[in-house]
């Protein structure tokens, strides 16, 4: 029976509690986490290793002029019920509901919204130096994982912190994890204990504690309430990630989140489908073992993004570089300069901050590097800080590449066979979920990427690129109808975009539909290249607008991006 937490309506409830109750308080807040995020889906693992931590820094903070920063974001669900949203929490993540990250159209208590990793410190030493010059006197904390230190932003606010007049505190979460085991000097110097960690703080001017033991509530009170006088503190504390709930703590990678329960019927079990990512990586092991000159890169995501088993078939050949994608893209820069075969994936929402290495390091001179967008387009519930909406924008525009969106397995192979043949400056985009055309043969490369028919009809044409355009022939073929579909596997060449078919002169009206914005993205730029002066064009896609969250049937049908819709928009045009 929760008692104690039943009567955290307000953090300032947190800070009249004794230390045996806000032990209790703890183990109360940590139960209540689980059934909730089984019952209903989220970040598990990582919530469950700040229970403590977030319970101390309630009771000492005063959030009426305070503010505390979560890193990444999804370690606060602990903060969003102990500041008044314990009854909102099983909405998390459903359209209309609480976000998975903190939000500061959602709550006063919010006073940062993070997604991306690494931009805490950043952003807590900008409303330090704020409050200061306002003459404001308050406490200035961010809660940063020990994965985000990987990112180069970090070290950026470090080096600059020297120069910020107000205290700031910046608490190392320590628990050897990002979503996969971390990687790199730091994580080895917080592995080996060995006392470089205080030196290294030293070198920043930062007052240095720990370690600490991130679950014991004494301990945590000690360090944050510590009246010593210094400028800017680092508090290092140790925790495990899915802490008290066992098969988390032994899976931590598997449990970094969990889907919504769904009860099964045994007797009408669905056939699974394969994710774009397991896909990706299955092509992708495969094309390693033919090319034993090619080098596999990620920022810190290898499971999710499907390259595992590459990295444990060829661990001499697969980087995983930490949450560091500037420095991603560069140095897959360098290794194609000097002849590998390079293959980066990103997801695409971490994509935008490699846009400068991108274009200045890798396009600029041309070399043949194979980029996989994972995630492109919209992807459910992370909501828009994860969403891949600009993506094709920003590419399009973008000298020397090819660019490719498939819409099923063997298009998903074809273009990185082709990539990798050719050794081609490419870029392949591909969305979150399931697949469903998810078996693929051993095709050959290719050099032909012209638009495909898929669906023949007059009048009225729909120009589709990505897995959209299956969605809509499947419904085209149900209606029976008479309403022309192209696919564009591919967008765009060396020599620039690829237009839309000449035969098209004889339709009235062309649709685009694409899973990104559309303002800039890929419908108004094969509009611009098309010469079909006289037809009517309308762009379906994402309007100019930040899609919130929920799942991505529910976000498509908000965006007028249903298969239903967008046939509707073309039915209506047929009777014009």
């Amino acid at each position: 029976m929760s008692e104690l937490l039943n009567s955290i309506q307000h953090p300032s409830d947190v800070q009249r509690l004794n230390q045996d109750d806000l032990v209790k308080l703890s183990s109360e807040l940590r139960e209540f986490l689980i059934e909730t995020i089984l019952q209903n889906g989220g970040h598990f693992a990582a919530n469950l290793g700040v229970v403590e931590l977030t319970v101390a820094l309630h009771h000492v903070l005063d959030f009426q002029q305070d503010k505390l920063v979560f890193d990444v974001g999804h370690q606060s669900y602990a903060h969003k019920v102990l500041s008044g949203r314990r009854n909102q929490l099983s909405s998390i993540r459903n359209l209309k509901g609480l976000s998975g990250f903190p939000n500061r159209n959602e709550s006063e208590f919010d006073h940062f919204g993070t997604g991306h990793s690494s931009t805490a410190l950043s952003a807590i030493m900008g409303m330090a130096h704020s409050n200061h010059l306002q003459g404001k006197s308050a406490k200035h904390v961010a809660v940063v994982g020990d994965g985000a230190f990987t990112g180069g932003m970090m070290y950026e606010a470090l080096n600059n912190l020297l120069q910020c007049p107000s205290p700031v505190w910046l608490i190392l979460n320590d628990n050897q994890m990002g979503i996969d085991p971390n990687t790199g000097a730091l994580n080895q110097h917080l592995c080996d204990q060995d006392g470089t960690i205080a030196q290294w703080c030293q070198w920043f001017h930062l007052d240095y504690s720990g370690p600490i033991d991130g679950h014991s509530i004494p301990e945590l009170l000690r360090a944050l309430q510590d009246q010593s006088p210094f400028q800017h503190r680092l508090i290092h504390i140790k925790t495990t990630k899915g802490k008290g709930y066992a098969p988390a703590e032994k899976e931590q990678t598997r449990w970094h989140a969990t889907s919504k329960f769904v009860k099964i019927d045994p007797q009408h079990t669905p056939k699974p489908k394969t994710k774009w990512q397991d896909l990706f990586g299955t092509i992708l092991l495969n094309e390693a073992k033919r090319h034993n000159d090619l080098v596999g890169i990620s920022p810190a995501m290898p499971t999710s993004c499907g390259m595992a088993p590459a990295f444990q078939q060829f661990p001499d050949r697969f980087w995983d570089t930490g949450i560091a994608e500037q420095h991603s893209a560069t140095f897959a820069a360098g290794l194609a300069a000097a002849g590998s075969r390079v293959v980066l994936n990103i997801y695409s929402t971490f994509l935008q901050r490699a846009m400068d290495q991108w274009v200045h390091d890798v396009a600029l001179q041309n070399l043949g590097i194979t980029l996989c967008i994972d995630r492109a387009g919209l992807v459910g519930e992370d909501g828009p800080t994860h969403h891949g909406m600009f993506d094709l924008n920003w590419l399009l525009p973008v000298p020397h590449l090819y660019l490719s969106t498939p819409g099923s397995a063997q298009e998903l192979q074809q273009a990185m066979r082709s990539s990798l043949e050719h050794k081609w400056l490419s870029a392949i985009r591909y969305p979150r979920g399931e697949a469903e055309h998810d078996q693929f043969e051993d095709l050959p490369a290719q050099s032909k990427l012209d638009p495909i028919l898929l669906h023949p009809g007059k009048k009225v044409a729909l120009l589709s690129c990505g897995p959209l355009s299956y969605d809509l022939l499947n419904s085209l073929q149900t209606q029976n109808t008479p309403i022309a579909l192209y696919h564009f596997p591919w967008v765009r060449r060396p020599e620039g975009i690829i237009p839309a078919p000449h035969e098209l002169a004889d339709f009235e009206h062309v649709i685009t539909v694409e899973d990104g914005a559309i303002l800039g993205g890929w419908g108004q730029s094969i509009r611009s290249v098309s010469a079909l002066a006289h037809q009517q064009w309308q762009h379906v896609g994402i309007g100019d607008e930040f899609v919130a969250h929920g799942s991505i049937a529910q976000l498509r049908e908000e965006s007028g991006m249903s298969p239903e819709q967008i046939i509707a928009v073309a039915v209506k045009c047929l009777s014009l």
